[in-house]
């Protein structure tokens, strides 16, 4: 028996990166895990991986800028399996510039895969998150933290983030409902590009992590969010989760 057996998880951006990670580990633990990602070939490539583990886990096609949709995705899953244990809200894309060239596509960007849906598949997960006493793992970012030069809209969503999830943690504790949030660093495709096309300033960044790495997609990420979506966290809630070797140290 895993720690997550028979849960049923719900992880947006779950076709790779750091949602992959999380969703191999959840289901390693036992976890029945719905990922949503845009990308059909990389999702339906997932899915495959996933059943091959839990073999009734699946993969939805969705947009998360489609804000109508969003209840649906909630909707399907509960409609296939009967209920939902775990809610990852782990979907985020971004442009990266200066504040003074941010346009409000840049604004809409942002928050339309990141705050927006995180805020609304909460919202409508609630009703089924009440009746399983569940858990939800939202996402930060050490660009929110630390303010990092050209992640002006990435940041404000990221904190976003975070703010709603601390008053959740506050209302939906009531209902046996905990909402974290985790702070990743990670070994991800975009960070492994970069590490090709600038070697050099990567090992330096690299050298500041005072665990000395970029952590493990699953291994590292994958097993803290299986932990906040475990019983062994059920005394945890509203706190933001630095899985970053180090990097940044909350006061």
């Amino acid at each position: 028996m895993g720690k997550l057996q028979d849960k049923v998880a719900i992880i947006t951006g779950g076709a790779g990166g750091i949602g992959s990670g999380m969703a191999k580990a959840m289901a390693k633990e036992g976890a029945i895990v719905a990922i949503v990602d845009l990308n059909e070939e990389t999702g339906v490539a997932m899915e495959k991986e996933l059943q091959a583990i839990s073999p009734k886990s699946m993969f939805l096609q969705g947009n998360l800028m489609d804000r109508d949709n969003l209840p649906k995705i909630i909707e399907d899953v509960v409609a296939k399996y009967g209920k939902l244990d775990i809610l990852v809200n782990n979907a985020h894309a971004s442009k990266q510039v200066s504040i003074e060239e941010t346009t409000q596509a840049d604004l809409d960007l942002s928050f339309g895969t990141g705050f927006y849906p995180t805020f609304y598949l909460m919202q409508a997960a609630l009703p089924y998150l009440k009746e399983s006493k569940g858990n939800i793992i939202n996402f930060s970012s050490g660009a929110g933290l630390e303010g990092h030069a050209t992640q002006g809209a990435y940041a404000a969503a990221k904190e976003a983030i975070r703010g709603i999830s601390r008053v959740a943690a506050h209302e939906w504790g009531q209902f046996g409902i905990n909402v974290n949030i985790i702070s990743p660093l990670a070994n991800s495709p975009g960070v492994q590009a970069w590490a090709k096309a600038q070697p050099e300033y990567y090992e330096r960044v690299k050298a500041q992590i005072p665990l000395g790495r970029f952590g493990e997609l699953e291994e590292d990420i994958g097993r803290v969010a299986v932990f906040l979506a475990s019983e062994d966290s059920q005394y945890i809630t509203g706190q933001t989760i630095m899985v970053d070797g180090g990097s940044i140290m909350l006061r």
